[in-house]
């Protein structure tokens, strides 16, 4: 999680390095800090926002340094504990993205050879290893230290007597370096350097950097390596608010967008034909989708897809449990789903997938992310830069990733292959209706940010996007949430239905529609308020709820992709009547690097 910065050149760091940082604030913002080299080593740092520390931050006209802002994962949010770390002289400075897992056995080890910690964090130990190993060589010295390292780190350095360098270092936490000209940069993710630089370079697991000014040199078990470059897509505006309160409402207002693109790249539009940079094997015995969090929902969408329209035996994995299991794969597809393409966990499970024989896919937004790596071929949503912590149009992304998948296998005939895909282009006109009923949402919104508690229910292919919108409430109005099958309530959640507890019911004329009404009734039969998301057209369910929230008419198939936007307005629209920080909810971070 964390993020982490550096540069190194001709101009004054620290207001390079603090703007860098606010670009990458929703990879934690419990603390925040900097180190700058220039008249000797100074290192800024507290508790705060990274816009708060700024404004006490006072002139330093040195030009290299790091930054950092957290996420906690060993020791509490507080100033001490906060990054950059130093050595016991104060002549050198660290900032680390991971977890040090043998953290424990170095600090006793230290602290026996005389070495003073002040903080509860892990990452502490890394200066004091650097300081045991320091004799005038600031490379030799971090990589001795890394040798006694156990875990995953991405890390910069600098030390006071090594002025115009920095150092930096990666394994399983992702880092790049942005080239310029006489300067070079650092960072955990590309948007925190699209203002300064479109020419990047992306270290891979093991390598470690010499940065100067004028060059670097990359290295990999003591050898020098040559990294290829890359050209950033994203741009400052692509990165910015764009005249929107939020970030939020931002991305899913460019969902249309997104869905377009997409639409257009692969779907021929002279005959029915679905064309994509990726192939499939169609002689595998099955697909495993392996995702976390609103990944994993959009995942059991595809199971439903995929199994329908390409006739394919799939199943879905939550990746932080796969990895521990002891589940033989056959031949089979692994396929993982992450939007940053950094989510510890899916690329650990993919590379398990892979180890156990199985040809290995990555659906994700990033091109050269670390699950790129891992997998033999990758699907790029393509869906732009997503910088609130909750994701709305990288989900939206992922769904149509799974119905272009599913199209270029279909299994089915000529009618309905021409069918679905004059319904998929025709979605982005259906969200962008929905978009124009921001105000009906809006109010249905501020009506629920008055609840504690509220259930989604939905049943088929509209389950997984009960499940998402359920997190989605969760995650930014901070109102506890449960997403369920609507035929589960009855055994147990009903007991806690009530006058002052709402139910969210996403019913579609399809074959669950008479179950969904009976399940309904049931609700308000507890007394229970309920809302439904219904088509358009449909003058029965009004007959049994509170309000009705009409959605344009689609195939159901793709009705997962309209309610979707949908219930990431009500979201939003509750947490904004209840105040809370909509970009950057509590206790989150964007990309989840840790396990």
């Amino acid at each position: 999680m964390c993020g982490i910065v550096g540069y190194v050149g001709c101009k004054e760091a620290q207001p390079i390095l603090v703007n860098c940082l606010k670009r990458l604030e929703y990879r934690g913002y419990d603390s925040c800090g900097l180190a700058l080299l220039g008249d000797g080593l100074q290192v800024y740092k507290d508790a705060v926002r990274i816009g708060e520390l700024e404004k006490v931050l006072p002139p330093n006209g040195g030009r290299v340094g790091i930054g950092h802002t957290r996420w906690a994962t060993h020791g509490r949010p507080s100033k001490v504990n906060a990054h950059p770390h130093v050595d016991c002289r104060g002549e050198l400075a660290v900032v680390h993205n991971g977890i040090i897992s043998n953290f424990l056995a170095l600090r006793e080890r230290l602290v026996s050879e005389g070495h003073h910690f002040s903080s509860e964090t892990d990452t502490e130990v890394l200066p004091h290893l650097i300081e045991k190993y320091y004799r005038g060589n600031l490379e030799e010295a971090v990589r001795r230290a890394l040798q006694d390292v156990e875990g995953s780190y991405a890390i910069a350095v600098i030390h006071r007597k090594n002025n115009g360098e920095l150092i930096a270092a990666r394994h399983e936490s992702p880092l790049l370096i942005g080239l310029g000209d006489g300067e070079n940069f650092l960072a955990s993710d590309a948007p925190a350097l699209v203002e300064y630089t479109d020419r990047v370079v992306y270290l891979e697991d093991g390598d470690l950097v010499v940065m100067h000014g004028e060059g670097l040199k990359i290295s990999n078990q003591g050898r020098e390596v040559v990294r290829k470059e890359h050209h950033l897509e994203w741009t400052a505006k692509d990165v910015g608010k764009a005249g929107y309160e939020h970030f939020m409402l931002k991305e899913i207002h460019e969902q249309p967008g997104v869905i377009e693109e997409m639409v257009g790249e692969c779907v021929s539009t002279i005959e029915p034909a679905v064309n994509l940079e990726v192939s499939i094997d169609r002689t595998v015995d099955g697909i495993l989708l392996l995702a976390c969090g609103t990944s994993y929902y959009a995942a059991m969408v595809g199971q439903q897809v995929l199994e329908e329209v390409a006739r394919l035996p799939v199943r879905v994995e939550l990746a932080s449990e796969f990895s521990y299991s002891r589940t033989v794969v056959g031949r089979t597809l692994a396929i993982a789903i992450s939007q940053s393409g950094e989510t510890a966990d899916t690329n650990r499970a993919l590379k398990k997938a892979r180890e156990l024989g199985c040809r290995t896919m990555a659906i994700t937004n990033v091109r050269d992310s670390t699950v790129t790596r891992i997998a033999e071929q990758s699907f790029y949503t393509k869906a732009g830069p997503e910088i609130s912590v909750a994701a709305t149009k990288s989900f939206t992304a992922q769904l149509i990733a799974f119905y272009l998948i599913a199209l270029s296998l279909a299994e089915v005939d000529a009618g309905t292959f021409r069918r679905l895909t004059q319904e998929l282009r025709l979605l982005p006109s259906k969200v962008q209706r929905v978009l124009d009923s921001e105000k009906v949402i809006a109010g249905y919104g501020r009506r629920l940010s008055g609840y504690e508690s509220v259930f989604y229910v939905a049943r088929g292919i509209s389950y997984p996007v009960a499940l998402e919108g359920a997190l989605k409430i969760k995650e930014i109005a901070y109102i506890h949430a449960e997403g369920y099958a609507a035929g589960e309530l009855k055994h147990g959640p009903f007991a806690l239905l009530r006058e002052k507890f709402p139910v969210v019911a996403l019913i579609f004329r399809d074959d669950t529609y008479e179950a969904m009404l009976s399940t309904i009734k049931e609700i308000k039969a507890r007394e229970s308020p309920v809302l439904a998301l219904a088509e358009e057209g449909d003058q029965e369910i009004a007959k049994y709820v509170d309000y009705v929230l009409p959605l344009p008419q689609t195939d159901r198939l793709f009705a997962p992709v309209v309610t979707s936007v949908a219930l990431q307005l009500l979201a939003y629209f509750a947490a904004r009547s209840r105040g809370c920080p909509i970009d950057t909810p509590r206790n989150l971070a964007k990309s989840v690097t840790v396990e």
